[in-house]
């Protein structure tokens, strides 16, 4: 039985802790993941998962077998990619994750061209709104939108996105247009808990910067919830460009404040900085930058 793929059994084992979604993860069944896992063990001559009916978990020494077994692999990652890249078309895989709603939406609608133009290029993509680690998920790149928190990781900035303030014309219909950043505290507001400071919205005029604090009557970390609830004529959303750009070319949504400026979130990839960048997550680093900064323009 091959060493190497009974240690990428196990590595995937260890990152899913599951049997079942390793066997997903690399095509294969659950009992042969199985399999090449207690081959591995049999070899080591020790145990490297605690297992029970609902539950996969490494045991110490599994746990320090999996340190050393990533390098391994990701070298021989790196040596099939450099045989790749000498035959010129881009292959192989490429595992990423992004936010649900962006991902699902923009984000894979900029993966549309890329993934035909290069059909060789196997994807797989985690979207997820709970922050996980690239590192230990074996993952290559994750796609960030707003203020990036301390991290080991590399960022490379592939365009600034708009924060944009909006509600639906009936809603100010009914409460009325606010005319500058302090008449928003008569108003109904929803607010996005992901940014680092939610109850603090901040805008720019003429040099002069206005801080307004607010109390939200709805807050949500999903900013295309936030955008569903303006639509409904809830209240003022302040949110990413992304989710209300088709209502607010549909006439859905309206722009408020329209003559203040606001902050701007910055779209982010991020990457190990100890892992070999192959040309095709190069590739495909330049073609989001390309499609994402030639797209958001306020």
């Amino acid at each position: 039985m091959d060493k190497i793929e009974t240690m990428r059994a196990f590595v995937a084992v260890a990152q899913d802790q599951s049997f079942t979604a390793a066997g997903k993860r690399l095509g294969l069944s659950t009992k042969l993941v199985s399999k090449y896992v207690q081959h591995l063990e049999s070899q080591l001559k020790t145990q490297l998962f605690n297992r029970t009916t609902r539950s996969v978990s490494l045991t110490d020494v599994g746990t320090a077998y999996l340190e050393r077994c990533r390098p391994i692999l990701e070298q021989m990652d790196e040596l099939d990619d450099l045989v790749r890249e000498k035959q010129g078309a881009l292959a192989g895989p490429i595992r990423l994750t992004a936010p649900t709603g962006f991902g699902s939406t923009k984000l894979t609608e900029a993966l549309i061209p890329f993934l035909q133009a290069h059909p060789s290029v196997e994807l797989d993509m985690k979207l997820t709104d709970s922050r996980v680690s690239v590192v230990e998920e074996g993952l290559d790149l994750a796609v960030r939108i707003g203020a990036l928190r301390d991290s080991a990781l590399i960022a490379r900035k592939l365009a600034d996105m708009p924060l944009v303030l909006s509600a639906s014309p009936d809603y100010l219909n009914r409460n009325g247009r606010p005319r500058s950043p302090e008449a928003l505290a008569t108003h109904t507001c929803l607010v996005n808990s992901n940014q680092m400071e939610p109850n603090i919205w901040r805008f720019y005029r003429s040099g002069k910067e206005h801080v307004i604090r607010m109390q939200g009557a709805v807050t949500s970390n999903s900013p295309a919830a936030l955008a569903r609830m303006a639509i409904g004529g809830l209240g003022i959303a302040m949110s990413p460009f992304y989710p209300v750009e088709t209502a607010l070319r549909d006439g859905q949504l309206e722009r408020v404040l329209p003559d203040y400026a606001t902050d701007t979130y910055g779209v982010y990839a991020l990457y190990p900085p100890n892992r070999h960048l192959t040309r095709r997550l190069r590739a495909l680093i330049d073609h989001l930058a390309a499609e994402f900064s030639a797209r958001w323009t306020d």
